[in-house]
């Protein structure tokens, strides 16, 4: 059973139908017992990152999560999802973040011929040990829709890369901590075959 988290901030139904259409068993909750007796749990989410932050809070998920990721339970945050594992964002100032990896979220800079957000197709450069990309080769195109960006403190947990304006960070993972920038759900068969990597965990 894979619980995908919902705190009204997310694209639960594309995370969802993806998940549905490779066979497996996905429930959507914010009832804390449920999520953390799951075998996985995904974090989607768009939005601000302060918006976001609060309704965790709200839904009492902040400690759900860090129980979570603290207990060795497969763990995948997605796009906004990936952001929340760090301390702070540029998006919102003051805003704590859940702080389970370290690193800094940064607004993307701006560059003549170049619009913010970075929305679209984009290459990835995979480090050749990542699990979330098993049975990927070359520089597989995902899709990004953000305004801010990842700069991990620790090169060590950067799974793969990408460029626009800027070296990005695109996913990371720690032990059982997986997390993407992109959007799987919204990448065709390479997000397909990234999502059953997270499943087969």
């Amino acid at each position: 059973m894979i619980a995908i988290i919902d705190y009204d901030a997310g694209n639960l139904k594309s995370v969802e139908k993806a998940l549905v259409s490779l066979g497996e068993e996905v429930l959507v909750s914010r009832d804390s017992s449920e999520i953390l007796q799951a075998d996985k749990v995904i974090l989607p989410g768009v939005g601000s990152f302060g918006d976001a932050m609060n309704n965790l809070d709200k839904f009492g998920l902040v400690d759900t999560i860090k129980k979570v990721t603290g207990n060795g339970i497969p763990f995948l945050g997605i796009c906004l999802g990936l952001q929340l594992l760090f301390k702070e964002s540029d998006e919102t100032p003051g805003a704590e973040g859940l702080d389970i990896l370290p690193g800094k979220i940064l607004k993307i800079p701006a560059k003549d011929g170049f619009k913010i957000p970075h929305m679209g197709w984009n290459s990835l450069d995979i480090k050749p040990e990542a699990r979330l990309f098993k049975g990927l080769e070359g520089n597989p195109y995902v899709y990004f829709v953000h305004s801010y960006y990842l700069k991990a403190a620790d090169e060590k947990i950067v799974a793969a890369t990408t460029e626009y304006t800027t070296h990005i960070h695109a996913s990371v993972e720690s032990g059982n901590v997986f997390a993407c920038q992109f959007h799987p759900e919204k990448s065709s068969d390479v997000g397909l075959k990234i999502l059953k990597n997270f499943a087969s965990l």
